[in-house]
C-alpha cells in the first residue's frame, strides 16, 4: 500500500519559490510530474518556468520560459529527457489531452502540469500536486502558500532535500 504525504509551505517572496523550484528541479527524473493547481496568479507559471530555467542554467543555457496559455505545451530539450510543460486551462474534455501527446510524455518527460483537474480519470497517480494561493489576509501581497501531497515514497523525500 502506498503512502501519501501532505505537506504546508509559506513562500513569502517570488525568490524563495524560485529557490524551492530550483531545488526540486535537481531532483527530478523521467517519469515525473508536478500537477500546479490555484487561480490565476497563484504561482503556477512562476514556479514551472523556474524549474526550467534552472535546468536550462545547468546546461549553460539561458532561455525565456513563456507561458503555454496559447500554445497548451511547451517543450524543452534537457540531456536526461524532455521537459513538458502544458497550460490546459483552455482545454474542456480530458480527450483533448491525449491529442497533445502528454500521456505518453507522462512516462518518458518531466511534466509540469498547470491547470491539472482538466485531466480528469488521466491524472497520474504517481504525480505530486502542489496546489498555490495567495494570502489575503497577510500585509504581504507577494506571499504565497503551497500544498503539496503526493506518494510519499516517490516525493517526500525529494521534497525535504529540496527544501534544505
Amino acid at each position: 500500500m502506498t503512502h501519501s504525504f501532505h505537506l504546508d509551505l509559506a513562500f513569502p517572496t517570488p525568490d524563495h519559490t524560485t529557490a524551492f523550484a530550483a531545488a526540486l528541479a535537481d531532483q527530478l527524473a523521467p517519469g515525473d510530474v508536478i500537477l500546479l493547481s490555484g487561480g490565476i496568479g497563484a504561482g503556477k507559471t512562476h514556479f514551472a518556468r523556474s524549474v526550467i530555467q534552472h535546468r536550462l542554467a545547468a546546461q549553460g543555457r539561458a532561455e525565456d520560459v513563456p507561458s503555454p496559455t496559447f500554445t497548451l505545451v511547451q517543450t524543452y530539450d534537457d540531456p536526461v529527457c524532455e521537459i513538458w510543460h502544458s497550460d490546459l486551462y483552455r482545454l474542456t474534455h480530458p480527450d483533448e489531452v491525449e491529442e497533445l501527446g502528454l500521456i505518453d510524455a507522462f512516462d518518458t518527460a518531466i511534466c509540469l502540469v498547470e491547470w491539472p483537474d482538466r485531466l480528469g480519470a488521466l491524472t497520474p497517480q504517481n504525480a505530486v500536486h502542489i496546489e498555490f494561493s495567495a494570502d489575503a489576509a497577510s500585509d504581504n501581497p507577494d506571499l504565497r502558500n503551497a500544498q503539496i501531497s503526493g506518494q510519499a515514497d516517490r516525493w517526500e523525500t525529494r521534497i525535504q532535500k529540496a527544501l534544505q
